[in-house]
């Protein structure tokens, strides 16, 4: 009996440290939808928000080890890049906003890291420091990403304290043509 109780105690933690992190299976339903695009719908936005009158694709254009890039267009708004940056068992979200001409917006790279390493289909990112001192009012932004694989992929946006709330959904089923690059991007 204490061999069986010792053979168990050894090939547990060989068990669970086999099984990949949430992270990295969040990672790797990312990386699936590499150079691919889809459209997208408003789930919850303000009812005046010009994104319920616009069409809406994300492509997922770049995808390296450890950053993804997702162009976000909002009609002929090709200003929103998306950029996922994989960090150990944590993930950044940024958000690169370009000018027609590719110059940096006066807001951009705001956004925050996942302070665990979440679930296998969803990554939250309270917002970082860097997003307070730029835009004081999103100091208490949560965003947060849902992958469901083969079904959809959510973006999310709360502000805490406020009924500021914001979520698209792209349906992964259905992929559409490959966009224009985005701003700031070589075609």
């Amino acid at each position: 009996m204490r061999y069986l109780v010792l053979a168990v105690v050894l090939i547990l933690p060989c068990e669970i440290f086999a099984q990949e992190s949430a992270s990295n299976v969040f990672w790797q339903n990312l990386l699936e939808l590499c150079n691919k695009a889809y459209s997208g719908e408003v789930l919850e936005a303000p009812a005046d928000d010009e994104f319920r009158t616009q069409s809406l694709v994300m492509h997922v254009r770049s995808c390296e080890e450890n950053e993804i890039k997702i162009p976000f267009f909002v009609g002929d708004d090709r200003s929103r890049t998306w950029v996922l940056t994989r960090m150990n068992e944590r993930i950044q979200l940024k958000h690169d906003h370009r000018h027609k001409d590719g110059s940096e917006d006066e807001v951009t790279m705001y956004g925050g890291t996942s302070a665990n390493t979440g679930l296998s289909t969803l990554q939250t990112f309270p917002a970082d420091q860097h997003t307070a001192a730029l835009i004081p009012a999103a100091a208490s932004n949560i965003w947060w990403i849902e992958i469901v694989p083969g079904q959809y992929f959510t973006y999310n946006l709360r502000r805490i304290g406020t009924d500021r709330y914001f979520s698209i959904r792209f349906h992964l089923k259905d992929e559409v043509d490959i966009p224009e690059a985005p701003w700031g991007w070589a075609d």
